[in-house]
């Protein structure tokens, strides 16, 4: 799926890179599938705002999708590729043997008329999903679980992937979009390919006005503030602030912010790059 470069012809096309649909086939969701989505414009339960810079926004219905893949054995027909409002990667509809309907992430190379499966010994072709014990050293995969029966919850985003590296005893070693190394149980189930969508990244919004429509609203800089709210603000002329840090002091570049004692910091091998 390739970009559009949009012809000036305002200001707001002007610098726009805008996502293809020509891998899009439907432009209606399925409606047993969908879920209303109700906004809080960063507000709490007690009507406090604890999130800023948050509001608005087109109204949007989320998608059912499934993460967990766990009807083994029966085949399924993928009748469309469809657009999710409220994710980067595309989502495939598929009609299994049964009568059962699912959402699920679809991944590069999946076509309309294509069969997925899910199972254990069934081929390592793309879409399908199999136990990471049972898929060849060096695929490309992705919504991988992190513990067995819990659902996928790695390499989910538009154009993410994992590569599966090794296999000792109960573990497998995963090389994540990071480049970090970690083990993850091989009973843990993960699909074949990658995500779709991979030129999200490369996408240009072109205007203020359609973060409005995304629900974000205009961020003020610290350093524009004033003394009283925020630790940047304040200062004669353009004054920079000093190290950058968030509205509660805490520094905000360099300093890390993961648990020392994590639980899962046994199963990382290598640490993300730098």
């Amino acid at each position: 799926m390739a970009l559009k470069k949009l012809r000036p012809v305002t200001p707001g096309t002007r610098h726009r890179l805008s996502p293809g649909f020509e891998d899009l086939t439907s432009g209606r969701p399925e409606k047993s599938l969908l879920s209303p989505i109700k906004k809080s414009g960063g507000r709490n339960n007690s009507g406090r705002m604890t999130m800023r810079y948050i509001g608005g926004g087109h109204k949007q219905k989320s998608r059912n999708v499934d993460f967990h893949r766990n009807k083994f054995g029966v085949p399924a027909t993928v009748k469309s590729i469809e657009y999710d409002p409220t994710r980067t990667a595309r989502v495939a509809l598929l009609y299994y043997a049964d009568g059962f309907k699912s959402y699920i992430l679809a991944p590069q190379g999946l076509k309309v008329g294509q069969e997925v499966i899910s199972g254990e010994d069934i081929a390592p072709e793309v879409g399908n999903t199999l136990p990471l014990a049972k898929i060849p050293l060096g695929t490309i995969i992705h919504n991988v679980e992190g513990k067995p029966g819990k659902g996928a919850s790695i390499a989910r985003s538009a154009g993410s992937f994992v590569q599966l590296l090794a296999r000792e005893g109960d573990y497998a070693t995963l090389k994540m979009p990071s480049g970090e190394m970690r083990n993850v149980l091989a009973r843990c189930l993960a699909t074949v390919g990658a995500v779709s969508n991979p030129d999200h990244m490369n996408e240009s919004v072109g205007k203020a006005g359609r973060s409005r429509w995304r629900g974000i609203r205009p961020r003020t800089r610290a350093v524009a503030m004033n003394p009283v709210d925020h630790p940047m603000g304040g200062g004669e002329g353009r004054a920079s602030g000093g190290h950058p840090r968030s509205r509660k002091g805490l520094y905000a570049k360099g300093k890390k912010t993961r648990h020392p004692k994590k639980y899962s910091d046994h199963l990382i091998i290598a640490r993300r790059k730098k």
